[in-house]
């Protein structure tokens, strides 16, 4: 639970919110094989999402071992497209990262570090599986709009669950406050928009909090940010995997939302 204090607001929202559908069959998850598993040399994991055949995006925190507070080498980590039952459509390895310039790991929770919680991972082999379609991304929603969550956590580690509906409660200081069900686990999952004719990604998990009681999810606007991190790795500005093979122990069991 993160110590972000957030302004005390109706929670009716929530009243029409779906619960979670898990996504442990090829049927159930065939339209999002495109998020998978980030795991960090086994010993960690976030939620992350193609959005080309060679980017996935996901949350900027997920990037750091929390042990040691310093940014994991992208060798450790590895993306499996559609991970559901001990099996992925595709197995990748990360080429390089770059993280949002204005996101601070070591800075307290606050609305100014989720907001900026976000992150690109590029890969060294692009997925090219016609089972796994990158997803596009829009514009952040408004208050009171509905999404949809598809992530992993802690106690559904080997298969994706599906939240269909789930709502804007509130935008803070840039922060969107969620409905949404998430967990440890479910950092970096996409939260998706279902208002055009495919779902696109309109910001991806970062916190969990409490707000007049209930649980809430923090998500990170993807809307110009994405860009700016596109620019960056464009740039050479991201951090590339070590050949060495340096320090393998990642600290960090599983990383909280």
């Amino acid at each position: 639970m993160t110590a972000l204090a957030l302004t005390v607001l109706p929670m009716t929202a929530m009243a029409q919110d779906s619960g979670l559908k898990s996504l442990d069959t090829t049927d159930s998850g065939r339209q999002w094989m495109a998020v998978g598993r980030l795991d960090m040399e086994g010993t960690g994991f976030c939620t992350g999402t193609l959005i080309s055949p060679t980017l996935v995006l996901t949350a900027a925190h997920c990037l750091f071992d929390r042990r040691t507070r310093q940014r994991i080498d992208p060798a450790k980590i590895q993306f499996l497209a559609g991970w559901r039952l001990g099996r992925a459509l595709a197995y990748r390895a990360a080429r390089q990262a770059v993280i949002h310039p204005d996101y601070e790991f070591d800075r307290e929770t606050s609305a100014e570090r989720v907001r900026h919680d976000l992150a690109l991972i590029e890969l060294w082999q692009p997925v090219r599986n016609i089972s796994v379609t990158p997803f596009e991304t829009g514009n952040r929603p408004g208050r009171g709009d509905e999404v949809g969550v598809v992530s992993y956590a802690q106690d559904r580690s080997e298969a994706p669950s599906l939240q269909e509906v789930c709502s804007i409660v509130s935008r803070q200081s840039g922060v969107l406050v969620m409905s949404c069900d998430v967990d440890l686990g479910s950092s970096g999952a996409p939260v998706f928009s279902f208002s055009g004719d495919s779902p696109r990604i309109v910001s991806v998990v970062s916190a969990k909090a409490e707000m007049s009681g209930q649980s809430v999810a923090l998500g990170t606007p993807v809307e110009g940010a994405l860009q700016l991190l596109q620019a960056e790795l464009s740039a050479g500005r991201g951090f590339g995997a070590s050949t060495t093979g340096a320090n393998k122990n990642i600290g960090a069991r599983f990383i909280r939302p």
